[in-house]
């Protein structure tokens, strides 16, 4: 088997390995590049491990018969051996071992000879290296061991061969303390998984828990701008059955449950495996985690699995939450850590306090709002500023402002996103939660607490579809907010205070149209 990299010059390996290491300390296993890597350049004379990094397996034998020292070292440590395991020379290999090549040296790292074999999934050499002396257990200088590695690259004879040679299935790497099982959930390899937790894989280990500062807020600007946009909580904490439902492995999380893992055991921040399922968009997984007696009401993390179901639109999985007992009234209680000009999917401390059908009516989901709302959800919820069903579906998406940049889950659009966005069906699907919440009985008058109505808010945004409708059923064309200002006067406004106003033509359309619907100056 020929080693994925044996054609990159090893000039650029330094940077990745540093990379790497930086990869897997910042986001786990599931992302993480190797921890393994090949060896450095040698700038001074290392004649035999030099000639095996050329491969030029006749200078290494001419050099070792000679007499020349097989174990002598490059710079950053690596060995002959290392390069000939590397380049996937088995009969340089054989004669270095012969030749007394020490099996278990490590280079700067800590990387022997046997972890870039199981890096590859190179079976035949790590047979070769273990029936050498190899010792299964010797890890990195950031405590990865071979078996981790075999685990991650999804090997199964490799990781067999490990564990035949007493390897340590429950081995934490220093980072963050990952076991091998949680590499191989990371990664979906479901026999490699299977094998782990016959051989005494503890399916209950956790990863370490640091504490974090987070966005939660506005991802358009200043985040210490903002009260309340920045704040705290501890990461880490994750099981195999939480990485499992992470990545949407279903087959995995089945034979974690088999083997015990509990299924509602949350993360640091509170997670549960169904909530960090739904909230990753893996539905098929949340839903089988149902069925396997997930609590569906768990919200430990300030959101429950159907607040998340909503966010991603997951329309089958609100449908199977709902069926299990899910509270249509559970109420948001914190913000969720998102990026600058991202498309993570994450909730707005802003809205904090919505409940599942304020979020389906905010991101344009009026089938989820009919579905909440025959399931029993308040039709007439409010946010703590006066927020209620149709100034959810209002949302600041349009025009000048924070949110400008983004969809109606607040998720970054670049160029290509807005030269195929469709405002007219944003404003059409707007129409039809208008016309669901009237059915509702919600009052087209309610205010916020600045005293914005509907009518204020369709006009800040030129909405022409939507305003008609609100006036036909008893919106208020004189309601003024606590500044005295009237709908008609927004057409007037720049950006201010909520207003996110159109562009001339536009806000004077919008004008025209109040006042042909009876609005005075």
């Amino acid at each position: 088997m020929i080693p994925r990299a044996a054609g990159v010059r090893m000039t650029n390996m330094r940077a990745v390995w540093l990379l790497a290491v930086v990869a897997m300390c910042l986001i786990g296993p599931a992302d993480a590049t190797s921890q393994t890597r090949a060896p450095s350049p040698s700038p001074i004379a290392s004649p035999v491990a030099d000639a095996a990094e050329r491969q030029d397996e006749t200078l290494v034998a001419s050099l070792v018969a000679k007499g020349v020292s097989v174990n002598t070292t490059q710079p950053d440590g690596a060995t002959a051996l290392h390069w000939a395991v590397y380049h996937d020379r088995g009969p340089t290999v054989d004669l270095l071992l012969r030749r007394g090549a020490k099996v278990n040296a490590a280079n700067d790292h800590g990387v022997t000879a046997l972890a870039l074999a199981c890096e590859v999934g190179n079976v035949p050499m790590v047979e070769r290296l273990l029936s050498a002396g190899a010792d299964p257990n010797m890890a990195t200088k950031t405590g990865v061991t071979p078996l981790m590695t075999a685990a991650r690259a999804g090997s199964l004879p490799a990781v067999r061969a490990l564990l035949a040679k007493r390897a340590n299935v429950n081995a934490l790497e220093s980072s963050h303390g990952q076991s091998a099982l949680m590499w191989a959930v990371s990664q979906r390899h479901p026999e490699v998984i299977a094998t782990l937790i016959e051989n005494g894989a503890d399916v209950r280990a956790r990863t370490s828990v640091r504490h974090r500062t987070i966005q939660t807020g506005n991802r358009y600007g200043d985040q210490n701008s903002i009260k309340g946009s920045v704040g705290e909580t501890d990461l880490g904490g994750f099981t195999p059955l939480l990485f499992a439902a992470r990545v949407g492995d279903r087959e995995s999380a089945r034979s974690l449950l088999k083997a015990g893992a509990p299924v509602d055991e949350p993360a640091a921040n509170g997670a549960t495996a169904l909530t960090i399922a739904a909230h990753s968009g893996h539905g098929e997984v949340a839903t089988f985690l149902l069925e396997q007696g997930a609590n569906p009401n768990a919200d430990g993390a300030g959101y429950a699995p159907l607040h998340a179901a909503v966010l991603r639109g997951d329309h089958a999985l609100l449908k199977a939450l709902l069926a299990k007992g899910a509270n249509p009234n559970a109420k948001l209680t914190k913000g969720t850590s998102s990026r600058y000009y991202s498309k993570d999917y994450a909730f707005n401390d802003l809205l904090v306090g919505a409940t599942p059908i304020l979020l389906a009516a905010r991101y344009g989901e009026p089938e989820m709002v009919r579905m909440l709302a025959a399931s029993g959800a308040d039709p007439k919820a409010t946010l703590p500023d006066g927020t209620d069903l149709v100034m959810s579906a209002i949302s600041v998406t349009r025009g000048y402002g924070a949110f400008r940049a983004g969809d109606k889950r607040e998720r970054y659009q670049g160029p290509s996103d807005a030269a195929v966005r469709d405002e007219a069906a944003e404003e059409r699907t707007t129409l039809d939660i208008v016309k669901i919440a009237l059915k509702l009985g919600v009052d087209p008058n309610n205010k916020t607490k600045t005293g914005d109505t509907w009518l204020h808010l369709a006009v800040g945004q030129s909405l022409d579809t939507v305003i008609p409708v609100l006036v036909e059923h008893g919106a208020k064309l004189d309601a003024k907010n606590e500044r005295g200002q009237t709908p008609l006067a927004i057409t007037t406004l720049q950006a201010v205070r909520g207003y996110y106003a159109m562009d001339p033509a536009q806000r004077a359309a919008t004008a025209a149209l109040l006042r042909k619907l009876g609005a005075m100056e």
